[in-house]
């Protein structure tokens, strides 16, 4: 636990050596649904609960981008680590604090992430308010269901993805989620996209087609505004579930191969 303002923030530390990556979860994600990002990437792995997540606190300042990319720099700098991927919100957090200090990482991966500057308005942010609902409501079954609708159509029928979903929702009920749930999906992670063309840092983007949740459209207005920007779009079918061995290559090799 990291004593920080406000209270405390929970991490995990796995592997030895150098590089050191942070790992940075989506929303009503957890270090557990983030650790398989990190399952090829040498050195070692450094894995947070944002607050209200995990064992982390949840202070009463307001749910914020900004507060989030603070949470995500303080763990980075307690550890050391050099390089950072976020998933979804993660890599919300990662541009805005990249948005503040251009080269505060070596290398970054942004997987399926959500906003940039402008707030999005679409049936995939009413689903999330629903979500806090049922998580203030402590309904286990209905926030398993509604994650489920959530997952790919491909998948979302399988034994796995519904034993996911189950053992999600059941720790959901027990943060305060929900709080994060009803303000996040209508904030912005940057100030302004062209912020991002002051950053030099090598940069892996994934996307992945038909995913509502994290449209296509923000992985390509990323890397078209970082100046040093791969992207990566996959097929549907969930990047964890049916591209998780591609994904887990494209990650491993990005981030431990030294490049020119």
């Amino acid at each position: 636990m990291l004593p920080v303002p406000g209270g405390y923030l929970e991490y995990l530390v796995t592997g030895a050596g150098a590089p050191v990556t942070i790992f940075a979860h989506g929303l009503a994600g957890s270090i557990d649904t983030t650790r398989p990002f990190g399952t090829a990437v040498g050195g070692q792995q450094v894995y947070l609960h944002f607050r209200g997540h995990g064992a982390s606190s949840s202070p009463e300042t307001p749910w914020t981008y900004g507060y989030l990319a603070d949470e995500l720099d303080a763990v980075a700098r307690h550890t050391g680590a050099t390089q950072a991927l976020g998933v979804s919100m993660g890599a919300g957090a990662i541009c805005n604090l990249i948005e503040r200090v251009p080269a505060r990482f070596d290398r970054i991966v942004l997987a399926l992430p959500a906003v940039t500057d402008h707030p999005r308005r679409d049936a995939a942010l009413e689903r999330l308010v629903a979500m806090a609902t049922l998580a203030d409501d402590r309904d286990v079954d209905g926030l398993a269901e509604q994650l489920v609708l959530e997952q790919p159509a491909e998948v979302r029928h399988t034994a796995p993805v519904q034993q996911w979903c189950r053992e999600q929702a059941r720790l959901i009920v027990q943060t305060d989620v929900s709080r994060a749930l009803r303000s996040i999906p209508h904030l912005t992670a940057l100030q302004s996209l062209d912020s991002l063309h002051r950053v030099q840092t090598p940069v892996l983007v994934i996307a992945q087609e038909d995913d509502p949740a994290h449209p296509v459209w923000v992985g390509r207005e990323l890397a078209a505004a970082l100046p040093n920007a791969r992207l990566e779009v996959l097929p549907p079918g969930g990047i964890m579930w049916t591209h998780r061995a591609r994904v887990r290559s494209l990650v491993g090799e990005f981030l431990t191969t030294p490049h020119r």
